[in-house]
């Protein structure tokens, strides 16, 4: 269908009913906006928006900046000063882009109609789609395509008495020099799995667990220590792990944390003679591995104040090819837990933010919880990495004690695993009961 025999129509997916007809207009202008044939795949081109600089026509307060809107955070949101039109808001995507699909989350005060426009330059815009009959929510613009490095929403008649708020705006497409796409894949995670308990016992968690994560049925498995209490014995792993985590063992990567170390045969015994060359692939208890356009660190934190992981993790980043990164071991560097923040991370972390690394998975306290990306000092930052401390795999739940600067979600009692959804470009994941139930699910984010 075509709006004055020049473009054609589109309807953006909504989350709520619309009883209005909603057009979008297409324009070639040069090299600006150029036509593409639709594209069976766009809606799984990666976010590009994320943690992008981003202007606005106005803000109603400093804390309501225009940068929210691009944080990946549902929390927080930009607002405009209130009772004037028009208003907008802008990214920019840092090089030239194909658009295929933008989504905007609607805070209350949302715009009655609204443009979603592209540009070169920042200054000459393109129309992509024209809502007249807006109603809030989300709005799910998708089989877009135009071509540009700016992209802006343009707020021309407000819905309320109030300005304009946008939780988020999504903007996904392909960046001019981009990696092509070689496919997502699933990963699942959990630490402090197996406790001193089988099937038989009803209250037996790892079991359950491990009958979720091979339901899911992931790439692969990551442990983040303590895959055995209470001493990681060679027998225990054999009496316990092996019946439930041990089904894919083959598919696993595993660390020790500090319970592999208790083992009266010698430290690491027990767990190096069950998990063999699974756990030390490249000779130590550290190693590394690629998928896609993602590489994997598991690394050793018993160990972090001995140069020898220091040098080979320094090493090992020097030689990534990889545009993604994400690290995992055992002890947090801030967990809301019982356990408390573990300093012994900082260097590493300092280490990884330097090679602009985007995720660090833990265990170690034994609840859920993610951090909004941040410094190793604890700031606040969209250049940070992003902290997920995952020890609900089995072990006895632990209470969230204290909790810290940037944490924005906690559960605890609660069994289950994290199901990590991974990208070329990006990452995403959910907490999944097991109850098969998500009980919660993070923001979208982009590599660094």
């Amino acid at each position: 269908m075509y709006l004055n025999g020049s473009a054609p129509l589109f309807t953006p997916t909504r989350r709520r009913t619309v009883g209005v007809v909603i057009a979008a207009v297409l324009l070639l202008v040069g090299s600006l906006l150029l036509a593409y044939p639709d594209r069976a795949d766009a809606a799984a081109d990666p976010l590009i928006s994320h943690g992008k600089p981003a202007t606005a026509s106005s803000s109603e307060a400093s804390g309501l900046g225009p940068q929210n809107a691009f944080d990946g955070d549902p929390a927080t949101r930009w607002a405009s000063a209130e009772g004037e039109d028009p208003q907008w808001i802008r990214v920019d995507l840092g090089v030239t882009a194909n658009v295929t699909r933008v989504e905007l989350s609607w805070e209350a005060a949302y715009a009655k109609a609204y443009r979603i426009e592209i540009s070169a330059d920042g200054t000459t815009w393109t129309r992509l789609a024209n809502e007249t009959a807006g109603n809030g929510g989300t709005d799910d613009w998708s089989a877009l395509s135009g071509k540009g490095r700016y992209l802006r929403v343009y707020g021309s008649a407000r819905g309320t008495a109030y300005g304009y708020s946008l939780h988020e705006v999504e903007v996904y497409g392909i960046l001019d020099g981009a990696p092509p796409q070689t496919g997502a894949f699933t990963v699942v995670a959990a630490g402090d799995i197996a406790a001193q308990c089988t099937a038989s016992d009803s209250d037996c968690a790892h079991p359950k667990t491990a009958a979720l994560a091979q339901k899911l049925n992931p790439k692969f498995y990551l442990t983040m220590g303590d895959s055995q209490y209470d001493d990681a014995r060679i027998a225990d792993f054999r009496a316990y792990y092996d019946k439930t985590w041990g089904a894919f063992k083959d598919k696993t990567h595993p660390v020790p944390g500090n319970h592999e170390t208790y083992d009266p045969a010698g430290s690491y015994v027990g767990y190096k003679t069950y998990f063999g060359m699974i756990a030390y692939p490249q000779g130590k208890s550290y190693y590394s591995f690629d998928e896609g356009n993602w590489h994997f660190i598991a690394l050793d934190s018993n160990s972090f104040d001995q140069s020898a992981q220091i040098d080979w993790l320094k090493a090992d980043l020097a030689r990534n090819s990889k545009a993604c990164i994400a690290a995992y071991w055992h002890h947090p560097l801030y967990s809301s837990g019982g356990h408390g923040n573990d300093p012994v991370s900082r260097p590493v972390w300092k280490i990884l933010y330097g090679a602009k690394a985007d995720l660090v998975l833990n265990g170690h306290d034994h609840h859920y919880e993610r951090f909004a990306p941040q410094s190793p000092d604890g700031k606040a930052t969209a250049d940070g990495i992003t902290e997920i401390v995952g020890g609900m795999g089995g072990a006895e739940p632990y209470p969230i004690e204290n909790v810290q600067p940037n944490s924005q979600k906690r559960i605890s009692g609660e069994y289950g695993v994290l199901k990590m959804d991974f990208t070329d470009s990006g990452y995403s994941w959910s907490y999944v009961g097991t109850d098969g139930k998500t009980k919660d699910t993070s923001p979208k984010y982009a590599c660094h």
